[in-house]
């Protein structure tokens, strides 16, 4: 298994050292546009303030958390569908991590994979007809497809090497993922289909990457300089920049729908919360101020 893929498990552990749970119903909130006039300006995030790992939601500046989620299994990684209907996310409600679909409120849940075998971090395509997500159904993580509904399920990439973390351009045509077959984690895209794959950048340690909105730029995770950062580049892996530099680890990024911001988790609280930034860097802040971990946010389209 990857760093990445260990970074991934070692938060869920931190999730789950935590305790208890009220069962507090999801409440409703009608949400302004961010500022930018981006999306709904609401964010979905994991957190466990009552002992059970749980989707919530957010107003864009950090107000109005509610759950959507309420089970005794651990809920995380959640996906907006790109027309923010619904969310795609991972559970093991029923023994092991399956990729599901609710609403937006947290109504209508169905299980989309049927595998026993893990199948985690869900993506979109920017169409909202399929899903690609990862699994280790053949032994080692590979980046599978399937339709919206859960049907059609095959194999994107047919690696011995670990292919985790995908994530959908916006025109369609292309997936971002992350992959250690040359080594090392790094960022690779390959056509929607499977086919072309090319590595992005030359380094150890990356991984994670997320399209902005217009498709020109991808944000991703390095631990390059010695701990887990946000950087970003252009979608050909040129113009490299770094976002965060905090002696702690930022990891996770998700783009506000106009471009503007990105959001991320940091444990430079010691202990893992929401932030945002905007998307040059500056003005980084925490959204989230709980005494239990945050984590995993994504951004409302």
């Amino acid at each position: 298994m990857n760093k990445l893929a260990i970074v991934f498990l070692l938060a869920l552990l931190v999730l789950t050292a935590c305790g208890g749970s009220d069962g507090t119903p999801p409440a409703q909130s009608n949400t302004p546009p961010t500022p930018q006039g981006g999306g709904s300006g609401q964010i979905a995030f994991v957190s466990r303030p009552y002992g059970d790992m749980e989707i919530y939601v957010m107003d864009a500046d950090g107000s109005n958390q509610h759950n959507l989620t309420n089970h005794p299994a651990w809920d995380g990684l959640p996906a907006w569908s790109p027309d923010g209907t619904q969310i795609a996310f991972t559970s093991d409600r029923d023994g092991n991590n399956e990729i599901y679909v609710m609403d937006a409120d947290g109504g209508n849940l169905r299980n989309l994979t049927g595998n026993a075998a893990w199948d985690k971090s869900p993506t979109w395509s920017p169409d909202g007809t399929q899903i690609a997500f990862d699994s280790n159904r053949d032994g080692n993580w590979e980046i599978y497809v399937m339709d919206v509904d859960g049907g059609n399920q095959r194999s994107l990439t047919d690696n011995s090497a670990e292919d985790e973390y995908p994530a959908w351009s916006p025109d369609g045509t292309q997936i971002a993922f992350t992959s250690d077959r040359d080594g090392n984690d790094e960022i690779y895209v390959m056509d929607a289909d499977g086919g072309n794959p090319r590595r992005l950048n030359q380094n150890s340690g990356d991984g994670i990457p997320a399209w902005s909105p217009d498709g020109t730029q991808m944000a991703f995770v390095s631990d390059r300089d010695g701990n887990d950062e946000i950087y970003v580049t252009d979608a050909d892996g040129g113009n490299l920049r770094r976002l965060t530099a905090n002696s702690a680890d930022d990891r996770y990024p998700t783009w506000s729908p106009d471009g503007t911001l990105i959001a991320f988790w940091s444990d430079r609280d010691f202990i893992h919360e929401i932030y945002v930034m905007d998307a040059d860097g500056n003005n980084q802040r925490n959204l989230t101020n709980n005494t239990v971990p945050d984590t995993a946010p994504a951004w409302r389209p």
